[in-house]
């Protein structure tokens, strides 16, 4: 019991350990972000807790600033739009991966799902030369479909992992109503598999909203995204305005995460409610 007992411990300890180890960079930005000066360090007066080491001037900077807006307004736009799209599509594309009389399905998952594990910068490319081709290049529509190849994978992977718990003999019992199929659908299976479908949703938002690379070879300037302006204040112009930035990027992936997490302990097993 002792030996159990003292694995536990060890086990938990090296779990926060790495925790603390990969969490504690990102959380060094937030303190920094507040800093009086334009460096990117740790000031004395900072490490003494001065008040007058800290400030909002980077914040202020960035509300001020008008290529933020419109940095924040275009990775909105596109990003909403793909993430519809995404989730139109790859709800979609789930349903019918889920059915047994689909054929092939595990090449159709393959080529469905590889956009998440073939690099970026070969997506980037690819996507650049078809776009400038049909003159999609530098244009948010362009950004918009590249984007929404990029989301509708998580979709896809988070709709099918729902509907393995949903009951298909629900869909049969509404049928047996007089329901047809689309209504058996509105009024039976999506609401049961909406915590999946959400889920997805926020994975492809979150993917839209944080990618980069494509946005370098498609976007131009009037379709810079916050990532995009990151890169180019890294590059252009050095400021911990950059800093503030990342504050707001970690908390909307906090929000995310806890979001996704409260859709998954929703979503469970799919049976008939009991009367």
């Amino acid at each position: 019991m002792n030996v159990r007992r003292l694995g536990r411990l060890g086990f938990n300890a090296y779990c926060a350990f790495a925790f603390f180890f990969l969490v504690a960079p990102i959380l060094v930005i937030i303190p920094l972000s507040f800093n009086a000066e334009p460096y990117f360090t740790f000031t004395e007066g900072m490490l003494r807790f001065d008040a007058d080491a800290y400030s909002l001037r980077w914040y202020e900077a960035l509300v001020e600033d008008g290529q933020w807006g419109l940095a924040l307004a275009n990775s909105l736009i596109i990003g909403a739009a793909a993430t519809v799209l995404a989730t139109v599509l790859g709800t979609l594309a789930a349903l019918g991966l889920a059915s047994p009389a689909m054929p092939g399905r595990t090449l159709i998952m393959s080529i469905l799902i590889s956009p998440m594990v073939t690099p970026v910068i070969i997506i980037a490319v690819g996507v650049f030369f078809f776009y400038s081709s049909i003159g999609l290049a530098q244009s948010h529509i362009g950004l918009i479909l590249a984007h929404t190849a990029l989301g509708a994978p998580f979709v896809v992977i988070t709709v099918t992992a729902t509907l393995t718990g949903f009951d298909p003999t629900l869909m049969r019992a509404a049928a047996s109503l007089g329901a047809g199929p689309l209504r058996s659908f509105f009024r039976v299976q999506l609401p049961l598999i909406s915590p999946g479908i959400f889920s997805g949703g926020l994975f492809a938002f979150a993917a839209s909203f944080d990618e980069v690379v494509v946005v370098l070879f498609m976007g131009g300037i009037e379709q810079r995204t916050i990532p995009r302006q990151m890169w180019a204040g890294i590059r252009e112009q050095i400021s911990p305005t950059l800093l503030a930035v990342a504050v707001f990027l970690i908390v909307f992936s906090v929000l995310t995460l806890l979001t996704v997490e409260w859709l998954r302990r929703r979503s469970g097993p799919s049976t008939a409610p009991s009367t």
